[in-house]
């Protein structure tokens, strides 16, 4: 098992049952489709190629959220610096002569001297004059808008509503289809995700917070209490806080997400040179080995692999940089912070680190039911791989997103009021072959759990011992 995952974007390139296998068997963890495109009869037949090809590989989709973008364009203007463009809210253009936006009201946030970005700030744009519900506009930049691409106006305030009414028929779409992840895009508040999970009414599907904003930034330690992870969107995040700043900002946000106990995705442009070339440039080697030696849990690959011509091998590639990475990680354990006074799951956290560098261990068994002890064990990276045990099985699913670590569901009820299930636990892990007769395990769970209990157990076995003194066999 991977120490780092990796989310692969499905798109018109990989959404077939053999290009899904051979990217689940170059590497891949988490499929990812973006709500942002295709129609919901696309996304439902590519969740069930996913499902017949890697019926194990958990699925993140993501919300499209208050993002402007262009409509569908049968015509995608090519343009030059001083040509002139036209936006307009009226979305029946196809941008032969107007190109629409989703947001109506546009032009009433605009004025003469405003500046557009489009596509991730590729594309700049002033505003000359506005017209009705079209706004002229003046390429500052080369280069060819195309359908459902992004665009950025600093001037304009975040929407009001927690949920737009599309975010709520789409997550009621991935409700229907149970995938595992539902990505909430443009986050800036806890309101947002308290107003998703309220929708969702249940544990699954998980919510990623997908960090795009300075608004966001400011309100991380909320969205991290309230979120199942977060993904740090390099794309909008460099318009909104500077392109200068991603890099500091993406290692404060890893440092805060591994104190939170949180898997945080790192995406954008990650192997962007592979959409047309076979082979990485030397930066994107080092910014992948940097988002993992920060603690990335996982890595995310978008055009690569919805659009680009080397899918696979984007996808071989980056498992080879972050596995080469991983190699040289560090326990992230803050030798300091262990001297303060904590709480009991935190004390256990900085034990099992402890004696997982002291001791042989050979494997880390988390039996959790929600997943608590998963996610602050994989937080800590250390260097034996985790594995993750609930009755749940789509929480055992959502375990494959954490990094390092393998979910395992299990037929055995949890209880209450003993830990008799715990050694059912490692007995079904060894029965299928998890765990070997040579493996030294250390164990994590809570015993006896009481409203707010959380970790507060740890036991280590030699597996040969456990199944001679209980009688195992198989």
């Amino acid at each position: 098992m991977s120490r780092v995952k990796i989310v692969v974007t499905l798109g018109p390139r990989t959404d077939t049952n053999t290009t899904i296998r051979a990217l689940a068997e170059a590497g891949a963890d988490v499929a990812r489709l973006n709500g942002s495109h295709g129609s919901l009869t696309w996304h439902a037949a590519a969740i069930a190629h996913i499902r017949a090809a890697a019926p194990q590989m958990p699925i993140l989709f993501d919300l499209p959220g208050g993002k402007i973008r262009t409509g569908a364009l049968e015509h995608e203007p090519t343009f030059c610096v001083g040509d002139q463009l036209v936006l307009t809210g009226d979305e029946r253009h196809d941008g032969r002569v107007k190109v629409p936006v989703s947001h109506p009201q546009l032009h009433e946030a605009l004025a003469s001297g405003a500046t557009i970005l489009a596509d991730d700030g590729q594309l700049r744009f002033t505003v000359q004059r506005i017209q009705g519900e079209d706004i002229i506009c003046r390429a500052e930049t080369a280069g060819t808008l195309r359908s459902h691409k992004g665009i950025h106006v600093s001037t304009l305030e975040p929407t009001a509503m927690p949920v737009t009414p599309r975010d709520r028929a789409m997550l009621q779409f991935a409700k229907e289809q149970a995938v595992d992840f539902v990505g909430v895009s443009f986050v800036e508040r806890a309101e947002q995700i308290e107003a998703i999970r309220s929708l969702i009414g249940g544990a699954s599907p998980r919510i990623i917070a997908k960090i795009e904003t300075q608004r966001a930034l400011e309100q991380l330690t909320s969205l991290l209490d309230f979120s199942d992870g977060l993904m740090i969107d390099r794309g909008d995040l460099s318009i909104d806080a500077g392109l200068h700043h991603v890099a500091i900002l993406q290692k404060q946000m890893l440092k805060a997400a591994r104190q939170a106990g949180r898997p945080a995705i790192v995406a954008t442009e990650m192997l962007h040179s592979m959409i047309s070339s076979p082979t990485p440039t030397k930066a994107e080697v080092s910014d992948i080995s940097n988002a993992v030696l920060d603690g990335a849990a996982a890595v995310m690959l978008s055009g690569e692999t919805a659009i680009g011509k080397f899918p696979v091998e984007a996808v071989a590639t980056m498992r080879r940089i972050a596995d080469t990475a991983s190699s040289h990680l560090q326990s992230l354990l803050d030798d300091d912070a262990a001297q303060e006074p904590c709480s009991i799951p935190q004390a256990i956290e900085d034990a099992i680190a402890l004696i997982c560098r002291r001791l042989p261990v050979t494997k880390i068994v988390a039996v959790t039911a929600k997943g608590y002890a998963a996610r602050v064990v994989a937080a800590r990276s250390p260097r034996q791989p985790i594995l993750a045990v609930s009755h749940d099985p789509a929480t055992a699913r959502s375990f494959q997103l954490l990094p390092g670590t393998e979910g395992i569901a299990v037929d055995i009820p949890f209880s209450r009021t003993s830990v008799d299930h715990i050694p059912k636990c490692l007995e079904a892990l060894w029965r299928c072959g998890k765990l070997k007769d040579e493996d030294l395990v250390l164990v994590t769970a809570v015993g006896y759990p009481r409203s707010g209990n959380r970790m507060n157990l740890i036991q280590t076995h030699h597996i040969a011992d456990l199944r001679d003194s209980l009688g195992w066999t198989r």
